[in-house]
């Protein structure tokens, strides 16, 4: 929590009450010498308040979360703000320019890395520097990404174990974004879904579609779900537009094809299908079908093949298993 004449700080960079503030976070430096900026956004609002921090392209192939942040900040004025918001448009600044998920440098995924060593890889350290100058500032935080291009609903993660002092708090957080549909399933080790609650800080990531560039769609309910945290947790003033309804699932469920060909899919993202309900036809290069795929559990379709291609054994599409409607 922010005091109301204390400035919001993070690196070289310092934000007065009612201040926006924009530069660069120091992250080393590149193959030629060159200085590796972080940007950085504060905006520190004219009253007391908490900080809430906000960042995208963590993989480095992953857009849509720096379209919501540009159209936040925008709209986001520290003057009608309470505490304060640390906003990093781009976490990842080699794999980014490498139109990647990992890092060209180490071949090591950010996200699996929080949080961070100071005398680690490029990854290691990036995470480091982010985590301890950034995140730890923070009371609450949002980590913004998207399914690579796969097409994949929009959905938002809960990575801490059930049994997590700040589990409760991270499902809240989640219900509060509001996008329809919650993961509640710890990931592998190093995310910051995990390393922030583990300090003490309420944290999700939303996962916004799957595309290449940047999907609209996905980005404005990205959008809506950091203004119904802003507004939930008292940074401004307004209404939390969740949806009616949201649904809740606790795994996955990997669906594969028997047949190599060609697939038509039965199923469109969001469907909800029942054990035994026909998700797709397997065609030969003829046309002819040589495979039904049926569903193998009642489940809600949560993402779809990129290519309309499959080889024996490769996965056609993953199921959100026996979702749960959250009350």
């Amino acid at each position: 929590m922010l005091d109301a004449h204390v400035s919001l700080r993070v690196g070289s960079l310092s934000a007065a009450p009612g201040e926006r503030v924009a530069g660069f976070l120091s992250a080393g430096e590149a193959r030629d010498g060159s200085a590796v900026g972080v940007p950085v956004v504060l905006l520190r609002g004219a009253e007391a308040g908490p900080v809430l921090y906000v960042q995208a392209v963590s993989d480095g192939d992953e857009l849509n979360g720096l379209g919501v942040i540009h159209r936040l900040l925008r709209e986001i004025e520290p003057s009608s703000l309470r505490g304060g918001v640390i906003v990093v448009p781009i976490a990842n600044y080699h794999a980014f320019h490498a139109r990647q998920a990992y890092s060209p440098i180490d071949g090591k995924k950010l996200n699996r890395c929080f949080p961070g060593r100071p005398d680690g890889s490029t990854s290691e350290r990036l995470a480091h520097r982010l985590f301890h100058d950034a995140v730890l500032a923070s009371d609450l935080c949002i980590d913004l990404h998207q399914g690579g291009v796969r097409p994949m609903i929009d959905e938002v993660r809960v990575r801490t174990p059930r049994e997590h002092t700040l589990h409760d708090a991270c499902l809240e957080l989640a219900r509060v974004f509001g996008i329809g549909y919650i993961l509640d399933e710890p990931g592998p080790p190093g995310q910051l879904a995990q390393a922030a609650p583990d300090r003490g800080i309420p944290t999700v990531d939303p996962e916004l579609g799957g595309c290449h560039g940047w999907d609209r769609g996905s980005i404005q309910k990205g959008l809506r779900g950091l203004r119904n945290v802003l507004c939930h947790y008292g940074f401004v003033d307004g209404t939390v537009l969740a949806p009616a309804r949201q649904w809740l699932v606790r795994r996955f469920v990997t669906v594969r094809a028997e047949r190599g060909g060609f697939v038509e899919c039965s199923v469109a993202l969001y469907d909800h299908v029942n054990q035994g309900d026909e998700l797709a036809t397997i065609c030969n290069v003829f046309g002819q079908a040589v495979e039904t795929i049926l569903a193998p559990s009642g489940g809600v379709v949560w993402s779809l093949p990129i290519y309309p291609s499959v080889a024996s054994g490769e996965a056609i599409l993953t199921l959100g298993d026996a979702p749960e409607e959250l009350i």
